[in-house]
């Protein structure tokens, strides 16, 4: 700062004096004094210019902690946002059909129902799309695991189906070891049953009897469909909040550097 404003000074003075050279009848033609007057205003621009060249940036652990503050106001103004959602009404899962405690927590079974000796258990989520629709296709879509187990037996017989508002459709039936979780991976090796439209027409109407049966058709649809709006709801404020912790709690690198 010192030697800015020394340089401000002498270049007042520079053109003082060239000011009064030339009123006090001297020699100094305008030109020689503009041509004067052009030369300290440039020698001025470049001392200025290599001052500020030579300014040290502000250290990394600055721009790190500026980044981590934006991007904690980011997720608190989301978070506040997304809280204030006004959720679906309460929908009850059609009877004698009960949710599963602490289904909204992980990745088990939504309803389970018995049937006589028959443990019958409903895992679901959305059918993955892609693209943009033209209607709600990618809403009134959910993706519908049955699996009906019974006492003493290591494997349960399997439902794959899509579930819509006005209909249930089955994509597969095999044979599976009992599920705890909606963990679908299947080992390459292990024959899991023909395609169900390669089944005769008879038989795949007596599969969708037997689900019909037991309650697992287009009525589980309002209830599932806000069941998933609730967990969908519910992780995603646990995300936002789990990322500010995290950044709150543990700065970049930089800032400990």
């Amino acid at each position: 700062m010192l030697r800015r404003v020394i340089g401000n000074v002498a270049v007042r003075r520079h053109f003082q004096r060239a000011l009064s050279s030339k009123s006090g009848g001297g020699s100094g033609k305008p030109s020689d004094v503009s041509a004067a007057v052009d030369s300290m205003l440039l020698r001025s621009l470049k001392e200025h210019y290599l001052e500020v060249s030579k300014m040290t940036p502000p250290p990394p652990s600055d721009v790190s902690a500026a980044v981590d503050s934006m991007l904690l106001r980011s997720l608190k103004e989301h978070y506040l946002e997304v809280s204030k959602m006004t959720p679906p009404p309460k929908v009850t899962p059609p009877s004698p059909f009960e949710i599963v405690k602490g289904s909204l927590e992980g990745t088990g079974a939504v309803l389970r129902k018995y049937v006589g000796n028959e443990e019958i258990n409903l895992f679901v989520m959305r059918l993955a799309h892609g693209g943009d629709d033209e209607d709600d296709d990618g809403i009134n879509q959910l993706f519908l695991h049955v699996a009906v187990s019974k006492p003493n037996q290591a494997e349960s017989l399997h439902f794959l189906c899509g579930l819509y508002p006005d209909a249930l459709g089955i994509h597969s039936v095999s044979m599976r070891p009992k599920l705890e979780d909606l963990e679908l991976s299947d080992d390459p090796a292990r024959y899991t049953g023909p395609s169900f439209e390669e089944l005769d027409e008879k038989m795949r109407d007596v599969f969708h009897s037997f689900l019909e049966e037991r309650g697992v058709n287009e009525s589980l649809f309002p209830f599932l469909q806000a069941w998933l709006y609730v967990k969908d709801h519910r992780n995603l404020l646990r995300w936002f909040k789990s990322v500010g912790t995290y950044v709150h709690e543990n700065p970049s690198a930089e800032n400990n550097a």
